[in-house]
């Protein structure tokens, strides 16, 4: 319901015709984001037979709807980093960082990729006492981590601050357009890329995993979820948080574009940058983020746009979309082999919001791992890591918020009195005669009528108007207003059910 400019705009996507393979693949990656896509690239330039497997096109999901900020700071800051982690790990995260960077410029310049692939340099300020505090402490700590970042006077955005600082080589680039050129790479390596294949689950017997997308089971040696958390329930589940962020792309009336990245230290933060699309030049701007399916999206959207008013001079808001992301339970993605899964299944999960470097990292490491070479981060993104003084409170406090909906959302339906309430185009959780139902009116007045029960852990969705879906609030959970799921961990549809009589 809601389009990036990166999926609006013109672009070539790549022409598939993909052939038909009947053996037993290297690797099958599910997700054509820029993880997938990255790793089976790097596979099949390896001598690998790969398959990616797409449940809607490349770049569908996070890709498509990222702001497409290229950061070697990340949301879990070096004093955060440095004091859970220790000063060697904040140094290593900081490695990561540009080797992450080196990969995505290393490729541009290999396929020559047409991309808007630009250095930019990324100004971080305070707007208060407590948030001047913590950044004198993430200057000091990145500096420390081997980043080059430095006191600035201007924070490139007509925003008051007390303090700034510049992070110097930074950089943007056109997400669909990088990612297209990288599937091009691939399979013209002959890789394939499946399209509109929903994989439903997977089984191992004798060594060989058999991965099943509705009528359709193929056969690999290995398999790699770029989808996020992989689907079903496990540790990831409840390790991870899904989160929503919400980004405009602004037509200004004057020329006020900032030349730079921006970034404010509100919580949720606001972030700031421009980029130019078919010779238009657009402010993108985001903020407002929440956990999924728990605050009204339609207000996230008015909350940014009204943020953006107080600053600039608006012609008109052009594009309105939200991209979803996973926080992970001690500040540091997971990247690597599933501990629970023996050594041929791999997941790539809690990128917070840095998913083009992470995303990126995590196919170096994880083809790095599949392939058998040393990885200098496999251990520090390990997936079986513990750590539970960095991740402890956090892994408490979404649990027991999965926990409170799991139960409170039973207790808390709206009850109708008659359908005829519902509005055009409005859906909600209700209950009609002792059953729990999700209902929705289309623009035509066409009831539809759901089950409301996430079909990953039982938890109760809520109705998301801005995005016209139903969103899981326990593990992040998507479905269209027919019930089909958007995005995982669920692997089956919302049950369709008849209204009572």
């Amino acid at each position: 319901m809601t389009q990036s400019p990166w999926q609006a705009g013109t672009y070539t996507p790549v022409k598939l015709d993909p052939p038909e393979f009947s053996g037993i693949a290297d690797t099958i990656i599910v997700g054509a984001g820029i993880t997938g896509i990255t790793t089976a690239l790097m596979l099949q330039k390896a001598g690998q037979k790969c398959i990616v497997l797409e449940a809607g096109n490349i770049g569908f999901g996070t890709t498509g709807g990222t702001s497409a900020h290229l950061n070697t700071f990340f949301d879990a800051t070096y004093p955060e980093i440095e004091s859970d982690f220790g000063t060697a790990a904040a140094k290593l995260v900081a490695d990561s960082g540009k080797e992450a960077f080196s990969i995505i410029k290393g490729f541009v310049d290999e396929y020559h990729i047409d991309c808007d692939f630009e250095y930019k340099d990324g100004f971080l300020f305070s707007e208060n006492e407590k948030e001047t505090k913590q950044l004198e402490e993430i200057m000091k700590s990145s500096a420390s981590a081997g980043i080059a970042v430095e006191a600035s006077k201007v924070n490139d955005v007509p925003v008051p601050f007390e303090m700034a600082v510049r992070f110097s080589k930074q950089g943007q680039f056109h997400p669909l357009k990088y990612i297209n050129a990288l599937a091009r790479a691939f399979t013209d390596l002959g890789g394939i890329i499946l399209e509109h294949t929903f994989v439903n689950d997977s089984k191992t017997e004798d060594g060989i995993i058999e991965v099943i997308a509705g009528d359709v089971t193929m056969k690999t040696t290995t398999l790699v979820y770029a989808t996020h958390v992989p689907p079903g329930i496990n540790a990831f589940s409840f390790r991870t948080a899904p989160y929503r962020s919400y980004v405009l792309g602004v037509r200004l009336k004057d020329d006020n574009y900032p030349a730079g990245l921006a970034y404010d230290m509100q919580e949720p933060y606001h972030y700031f940058r421009t980029h130019e699309i078919d010779g238009q030049r657009y402010l993108i701007i985001g903020g407002e983020d929440h956990k999924t399916g728990h605050d009204d999206p339609e207000q996230a959207f008015a909350n940014l746009e009204s943020y953006l008013n107080q600053y600039y001079k608006v012609d008109a808001v052009v594009y309105k979309w939200s991209s979803q992301y996973y926080v992970p339970a001690d500040g540091l993605p997971y990247i690597g082999r599933m501990a629970a899964s023996g050594d041929h299944t791999y997941i790539a999960t809690g990128f917070n919001g840095n998913g083009m470097m992470f995303g990126t990292l995590s196919a170096k490491i994880i083809s790095d791992q599949i392939l058998g070479a040393e990885n200098p981060y496999t251990e520090l993104y390990s997936p079986s890591r513990l750590k539970p003084i960095a991740g402890f409170s956090e892994f408490i406090k979404e649990n027991a918020d999965v926990a409170w909906h799991f139960v409170a959302d039973r207790f808390s339906m709206e009850t109708l009195d008659a359908v005829s309430e519902l509005k055009n185009n409005e859906g909600k959780v209700a209950e009609l005669h002792g059953t729990k139902l999700a209902l929705y009116k289309d623009a035509k007045g066409q009831l539809s009528v759901l089950s409301p029960v996430c079909t990953h852990a039982g938890c109760i969705v809520s109705f998301n108007a801005a995005e016209q879906s139903w969103d899981c609030p326990c593990h992040g959970g998507r479905f269209d207003i027919s019930g089909k799921v958007i995005s995982g961990p669920p692997k089956k549809n919302l049950e369709q059910i008849n209204l009572p009589k």
